[in-house]
């Protein structure tokens, strides 16, 4: 595969329509984020950009994963800090954890993925203010990006390009 197929769009390009909807979304989140006086509400908009980057039906289940493996790494990251201390011990040791519970609860790997990002921000962070209240900011700022974007792909959604290939060959058969 050439360097240009690989930079180029020639199957997914972004839309004006989609760079709408992405903004507007982004800002959205980032001022509900504001309104609430999260912490850290940048991971609002963060999250929000993610899920904007597919269709709704393809945002939802990773959006579900990301919302389980979030709220696992949250209260793990937490209680393994409360116990534990912010060692890198004891962060190996919760990032363990955290696959096993997925592998016992046979959770997707995915929300392992976001499980573990999770902890390395609450544990490998440093911060002044309580393990809890930084793991609930966390676990609430990702959450309400994750439903920002489902809502405004629901409300304003962005219809589905067709193949260029397949608008050709359907236009020539008609």
């Amino acid at each position: 595969m050439q360097l240009r197929q690989l930079i180029v769009a020639t199957e997914n390009p972004p839309t004006v329509l989609h760079a709408a909807r992405t903004t507007v979304a982004a800002i959205v989140s980032y001022l509900i984020a504001g309104l609430f006086h999260l912490s850290e509400a940048y991971w609002a908009p963060i999250s929000t950009l993610i899920v904007m980057q597919s269709t709704l039906g393809a945002s939802l289940p990773i959006s579900l994963q990301r919302f389980a493996g979030t709220a696992l790494g949250a209260a793990l990251g937490a209680v393994i800090v409360i116990l534990l201390g912010g060692s890198f011990w004891a962060f190996g040791l919760a990032v363990l954890l955290a696959g096993l519970l997925c592998a016992v609860f046979r959770i997707e790997r995915s929300a392992y993925r976001y499980a573990s990002i999770t902890l390395a921000i609450i544990m490998l962070i440093p911060r002044s203010t309580s393990i809890w209240f930084i793991a609930l900011h966390r676990f609430f700022e990702v959450s309400l990006g994750i439903a920002i974007g489902l809502l405004l792909s629901a409300v304003w959604p962005e219809r589905e390009r067709q193949n260029p290939a397949r608008e050709a060959t359907s236009f020539q058969a008609q």
